[in-house]
């Protein structure tokens, strides 16, 4: 699988973590995190993200920041994606099963770092139900 991480200065150590993880298991893995815990503006290291999965050269992507939330509405302005924002591994499978999310948004400063593997792997792991849930992701994108 081909997956896409960026991350801000609050999310590296995740990444760092979550890349070994990843690569382990044979994904191939595009980083366009920092490596550094500079302080650093992560709309730069989400907007790649979102291109990767908007332009289909990533099956997925991962991005992480302090909060999660200011990655979340970054890479949400792209057509096409749908990130969700996650904190445990029941809202991970909710997010691929209800909403076919496509980028994985980890809150950093409120997860540890265990934790934040244990989602990426659920997030992989669990398939799109379609169904009555494809009407509703079909309403999302707007032409506004």
């Amino acid at each position: 699988m081909k997956i896409s991480i960026g991350n801000d200065h609050a999310g590296t150590d995740y990444k760092l973590a979550v890349v070994k993880h990843l690569e382990a298991q044979g994904h191939q893995v595009t980083n366009y995190g920092t490596n550094s815990n500079d302080s650093v503006d992560y709309p730069d290291y989400v907007h790649p993200v979102a291109k990767d999965v908007e332009n289909k050269k990533a099956d997925f992507g991962i991005i992480i920041c302090g909060s999660g939330n200011g990655a979340n509405m970054t890479a949400n302005k792209h057509q096409g994606v749908r990130s969700a924002l996650c904190w445990t591994k029941e809202i991970t499978a909710l997010a691929r099963q209800h909403n076919d999310a496509n980028i994985l948004s980890i809150p950093a400063r409120y997860t540890a770092v265990q934790q934040a593997i244990q989602m990426v792997d659920t997030f992989l792991e669990t398939a799109f139900e379609g169904g009555r849930h494809q009407n509703r992701v079909n309403k999302i994108p707007t032409s506004c």
